[in-house]
Parts: structure tokens; C-alpha cells; sequence
């Protein structure tokens, strides 16, 4: 018996279409090819219904023509057949559903991330070129003390123990007492979030982040099997009331939330909200797993937890000095720590030594180099807003906090259609629907200005573009 016929969730169904329009031919036929070849990878199975046409044209700036045509090639094809109260539905066989059961449309990022389409230019990254000063940190390393690091196996699943030692210092600078026994240096950031799941939770276990919020967090969560409850935002942060709320009506195992220049909002946490977290995780036993990917002065929350709070403290050199130097942290409890390191050294036994010993150099100028990183980022924050106020006049945005990005409200119930269009121009967007899987953000757009003023202007002028192409079909 054919599984229940159930209609693919339309936002899904678009992000894994991807850059569909790049195919040669009428549009009519590469979305037909695009759809042919989801229904032959698995993403769309037998039964699948697929969207109206009239709601798959909205979705992609589509007339709706276009679709009506893309969907008789595909039943003159036998993939799909028309079925009088039911649409049109897959009749198609394919091995497994490939598209992981998550429910997020972040993970058609991450897919287009490991593509590597090279004529678009991709927003799904905030990431600056590298600093000057990580050159000069490997060409030290290289003269002075590579060879004494060579005599070694190489193998240091807790991390490097000048790194450990280095960024322990970094942290009892902001004032939370620190040793290398509270450090595992993980491969990234990333990383380091995913140990932490892997230790904290199990499927079908409920977190607690931030809505909206960062599209990897919830892929990672969600890769687990775990069940994600959104907290919405206020001025100071992630609300406190919603929060407890939630613990009263959810329980949650874990929180997730990033307390300094907030992605995808720019938003910097209080410190009243932070140490108001802090209580609520030694009150309720409440894990929190604080993200600080901007190495700056802000006391993490930390800083201001009692012995009784559980505070796994996340931090990087990614947004400081080069997304390309992999090394990220955990700073927690002692025993937290072993438990993490018996995860890392089943994973890879170890971050590579070599970009270890350069990022022991460079933490130690933490705070001069996040700095300048800020200033640069400010200049081009301020060379990118009078071209949106030009050109884009009906947007609506806040200037952040700091960070990377824009968070932008377009003039329409829903960015999807946008980003579709923004993609047949060039531009690969996150919208609000990656960020938060509740419909109220589908209106947002996140816009990185790490680019150029030359990459930032051609960024404007596709939008501009693609912005005339969702209004002419409205």
C-alpha cells in the first residue's frame, strides 16, 4: 500500500530545487528537469503531491504558466500523474528519500556550501578575508619553533597545551577564572557545538534556542533527532518569560542561545539578561551552551554563573581572524571537559597541531584584532546602507548591535519568492524561513557586509534587479 499522499512542504521543495535555473533551455523545462531530478535522487518519493501551481509559481517569481508547462512535461514523462482531487502527485519509484527529516531549510545551504557554485555570490557565509597578522604567525612558527613540534606524535585530543593555556588566560582576562583543565580545543566552532550535542542529548531530547537563529545550530540539533522549542527576542536579548515558559511547559535539555552580535540579528545580550541566564541554569539545571563567536570584551555569561550553573562557553577565531584557521573551543567544568575529550578523540584524535600553535599565537592579541575587525566591518556597514536606502527604498532594517550582517524585513508576507529570484540573479540568500521554522520571520532576509565595497555594490544592483522581477509578477 502507497504511504498517505501528503503535499511537500513548498519552502523545502524550493531550497532543494536550488540554483534549478542555471540549466540550459526555457525555464518551463529546467524546472521540469530540476523536479525530474529531485524525484530520481529521492528528495520527492512516490505519493508526494506536488505544490499547486499557482503556490510553486509565487514561491519562485514564477508565472504560473511556467509551472503549468514544467508539470505536463513531467506527466508526458510518466514521472508524475494528475489525480482529480488530489493534484498532482509523484508516481515514481525511487530508492529512499535522501533529503534528511529535519524540517529546516538550512540543510539546502550547507548542500550549495559543499557544491561550491562559482557565479554566485553566495550570502550563506559572513566570513572577512583573512587578518596580515596570521602570515606573520605562521612564518614565526615556521622559524622558530616547527621543528620542536614535529618531534612530536602530534596527537592532542584536549588541544595544544599553549593554546589551552592561552585561551584559559583569554577568558580570567574577562573575569572568569580559568585553567587548561576547563579547555578542549575542538576543530572549529562548529565542532565544538556538536560534541556538545553528542554528549548532552539524545533523540527525541527538546532545546531551547533563540527564534530567530542560526540555520547551523538547528541543523545540528535537528541531525540528532532532537525537538527544537523557539524563544522569541526583546531589546536585551532572548526573553526570559518565554524562556520559563518554556522550561515549565517543554522541560528542555539544552540552551542554545549567542549572547554577543546575535546571528541573524546583531543583537549584543545585556548583561542584566546574561546573569539572569546564568540564575535560571543553576535554578532549573539547565545546561546553556553560550556561542561567542566575536572574540571581544563582553563578559561571557559564564562570568556571572554560580558553581551550581551549568555554563559551556563556545568560542573561535573564525570571525576574528580567518574562518580558514579551524580552531574552536569549549571552556566548561572540569569533568565536562574529559567527557568532551572522549568525543573529540573518537572523532579525530586531535585539531591540527600546526594551525593550534599559530592560533596560540595570535589569541593573546585577541582584543586588538577583533578591533579592527569591528572598525573595518563598520566602514563597510556604512558604505552598504545608503545603496539599500537608494535602490531598495521599501526595506526596513535596525542597524545592529556589531557583527557580520543585516537583519532586513522586506515589504511582503513571505522572502522566499525573493530569495528564488535572487538566485536566478546571482545572489544565494538566507531567508528568514531557515531561521526560524515558526512563519514569524519569513519576511527577513539576513545580508552580510563582509564583501568588498566592490562586491557589496554588484550584491545591490542583482537584488535591486531581482526585487523589480518579484514586484513585476505581483
Amino acid at each position: 500500500m502507497d504511504r498517505k499522499e501528503a503535499t511537500a512542504p513548498i519552502a523545502e521543495l524550493v531550497d532543494a530545487l536550488g540554483d534549478w535555473h542555471r540549466r540550459d533551455g526555457p525555464l518551463y523545462g529546467s524546472l521540469a528537469d530540476a523536479l525530474a531530478s529531485a524525484i530520481r535522487t529521492g528528495t520527492l518519493v512516490r505519493g508526494d503531491r506536488l505544490p499547486p501551481e499557482r503556490r510553486l509559481a509565487a514561491a519562485l517569481a514564477l508565472s504560473r504558466s511556467t509551472v503549468i508547462a514544467a508539470y505536463e512535461r513531467l506527466r508526458r514523462s510518466g514521472l508524475v500523474v494528475s489525480k482529480r482531487g488530489s493534484g498532482t502527485v509523484v508516481a515514481a519509484f525511487a530508492a529512499a528519500r535522501t533529503t534528511p527529516p529535519t524540517g529546516s531549510a538550512a540543510g539546502s545551504l550547507r548542500q550549495r556550501f559543499a557544491d561550491q557554485p562559482g557565479d554566485i555570490i553566495s550570502l550563506r557565509q559572513a566570513a572577512d578575508e583573512g587578518l596580515p597578522e596570521l602570515t606573520a604567525a605562521v612564518l614565526d612558527l615556521a622559524s622558530s619553533t616547527l621543528p620542536e613540534l614535529l618531534t612530536d606524535a602530534g596527537y592532542h585530543p584536549r588541544g595544544l597545551p599553549e593554546l589551552r593555556q592561552a585561551i584559559a588566560d583569554h577568558y580570567t582576562a574577562q573575569g572568569l577564572p580559568t585553567g587548561p583543565e576547563h579547555v578542549v580545543v575542538t576543530s572549529g566552532a562548529t565542532q565544538a557545538i556538536a560534541l556538545i550535542a553528542q554528549h548532552h542529548l539524545r533523540r527525541g531530547s527538546v532545546v531551547a534556542v533563540e527564534s530567530p537563529g542560526w540555520p547551523g545550530s538547528v541543523d545540528l540539533f535537528r541531525a540528532i533527532g532532537t525537538r527544537l522549542v523557539g524563544v522569541p527576542l526583546d531589546d536585551e536579548g532572548i526573553r526570559t518569560d518565554a524562556l520559563g515558559t518554556a522550561i515549565t511547559q517543554r522541560h528542555p535539555d539544552l540552551l542554545y542561545v549567542m549572547p554577543t552580535f546575535h546571528n541573524p540579528t546583531g543583537l549584543l545580550m545585556s548583561q542584566r539578561r546574561r546573569r539572569q541566564l546564568a540564575e535560571i541554569s543553576a535554578r532549573h539545571d539547565l545546561p546553556v551552551v553560550e556561542d561567542s563567536a566575536y572574540l571581544d570584551d563582553h563578559p561571557p555569561i559564564a562570568a556571572s554563573a554560580t558553581p551550581d550553573a551549568q555554563i559551556l562557553t563556545v568560542g573561535g577565531l573564525a570571525k576574528t581572524v580567518w574562518a580558514g584557521l579551524r580552531i574552536g573551543w569549549v571552556r566548561a567544568r572540569p569533568e565536562t571537559v574529559d567527557q568532551l575529550v572522549r568525543l573529540k578523540a573518537l572523532a579525530d584524535l586531535g585539531s591540527p597541531v600546526l594551525d593550534q600553535a599559530v592560533a596560540a599565537r595570535l589569541l593573546p592579541h585577541a582584543a586588538e584584532l577583533a578591533a579592527r575587525r569591528a572598525a573595518a566591518r563598520r566602514d563597510r556597514l556604512a558604505h552598504l546602507t545608503p545603496l539599500l536606502a537608494t535602490h531598495l527604498p521599501s526595506w526596513r532594517w535596525q542597524a545592529p548591535d556589531g557583527g557580520s550582517a543585516l537583519w532586513i524585513q522586506l515589504p511582503t508576507d513571505d522572502a522566499q519568492p525573493f530569495a528564488a529570484a535572487a538566485l536566478r540573479h546571482g545572489v544565494e540568500l538566507v531567508s528568514g524561513t531557515s531561521t526560524d521554522n515558526t512563519g514569524r520571520h519569513d519576511a527577513f532576509i539576513r545580508l552580510p557586509f563582509t564583501f568588498p565595497d566592490e562586491v557589496l555594490e554588484e550584491i545591490v544592483e542583482r537584488l535591486t534587479a531581482a526585487w523589480r522581477d518579484v514586484r513585476r509578477e505581483d
